[in-house]
């Protein structure tokens, strides 16, 4: 689709049964969106089953909604906002996110003043106010190495500070992309169903010759909805070790990729143990990510938890068909 000159910034909102956080998410954006630039807004519905596409339907303002009646993975969902927008900028974002106030303006002013950079992350926030580690080194054994020796923190996180700088990777929670170095790697990789999929995406801008800019002046909160939700937790660490590992497949050698897999199942098991004796920590939890970052192919992820829906929702429909 060709980019309409007319349009500056396409909000794309992608939402998977969070109603009232995407309500909070588009008051936001029309909130704090700067009246000089010309927007639109567009909504992907995952397949929601909470009334999230009638309330996106319902309310006041522009707002183009695309309901999808089976549930997809980010990536794809993603893509498919990106194909559809007409700005020239996109600000990709979770329903989770909420913008403050000059966000959309300092990101939109970090890749106007950086024309190498193809996308612009912002410094998120938890629901608190507190900082985010959100931005990265792109992974590799080095950065695996650092977790195991638990100096990560220092060598491999790059978010904190005040100044706009490249990253190897950031959230895409709420990331500014332009349009045109997202069309030229082919937008993002269905195989990422959730989770590396954004750490792919700004691997293949950097090998493409674009960078991925961190603006802590643009800040948002992330009220994380995956992370609030209990019985999708162990979907989500297999989710989270199955992509990960992709990653390090796709991107570098098999020998590589096995070494992650071992230097990361060390550093959880030696969490595992050290929660044997410290406060409000779950050795069961550190033994699963141990377990699943050493054989990351085992287990049901999210993308299984999305095929059962879809087969259920599908049941269901055929099953109304019938009866009528």
């Amino acid at each position: 689709m060709a980019i309409i000159a007319d349009v500056v910034i396409s909000y794309c909102v992608v939402n998977t049964n969070g109603r009232e956080l995407l309500m909070r998410c588009l008051d936001a954006i029309e909130r704090t969106h700067p009246p000089e630039l010309e927007h639109e807004v567009i909504v992907i519905d995952n397949a929601s089953d909470d009334g999230s596409a009638d309330a996106v339907r319902t309310r006041d303002g522009n707002v183009r909604l695309i309901a999808l009646d089976r549930r997809t993975g980010k990536a794809e969902n993603d893509s498919t906002l990106l194909r559809q927008a007409r700005g020239e900028y996109c600000l990709l974002l979770n329903e989770d996110a909420e913008l403050e106030e000059g966000a959309t303006q300092a990101l939109y002013a970090a890749l106007t003043a950086h024309p190498e950079a193809g996308a612009a992350a912002a410094q998120l926030l938890d629901p608190a106010g507190t900082a985010q580690a959100c931005a990265w080194r792109l992974p590799s054994v080095a950065t695996a190495l650092a977790g195991a020796l638990f100096i990560h923190r220092l060598l491999t996180v790059q978010s904190g500070g005040g100044t706009t700088r490249p990253v190897g990777w950031a959230q895409s929670s709420a990331m500014l992309v332009r349009r045109r170095a997202a069309e030229q790697i082919g937008f993002l990789d269905p195989q990422f169903f959730v989770y590396s999929d954004e750490t792919d995406f700004c691997k293949r801008l950097r090998d493409a010759g674009w960078r991925t800019l961190l603006v802590p002046a643009a800040r948002a909160i992330h009220h994380e909805q995956l992370a609030t939700d209990p019985e999708a937790g162990e979907r989500r660490i297999v989710e989270f070790h199955r992509n990960r590992d992709r990653y390090m497949r796709k991107h570098h050698s098999r020998a590589a990729a096995a070494a992650v897999r071992a230097l990361t199942a060390w550093a959880y098991l030696l969490r595992a143990i050290a929660a044997l004796v410290l406060p409000r920590h779950e050795p069961r939890r550190y033994l699963l990510h141990a377990r699943q970052a050493l054989r990351p192919a085992r287990g049901e992820g999210i993308r299984e938890a999305a095929e059962n829906y879809n087969r259920m929702r599908a049941a269901r429909s055929g099953t109304a068909k019938a009866a009528s």
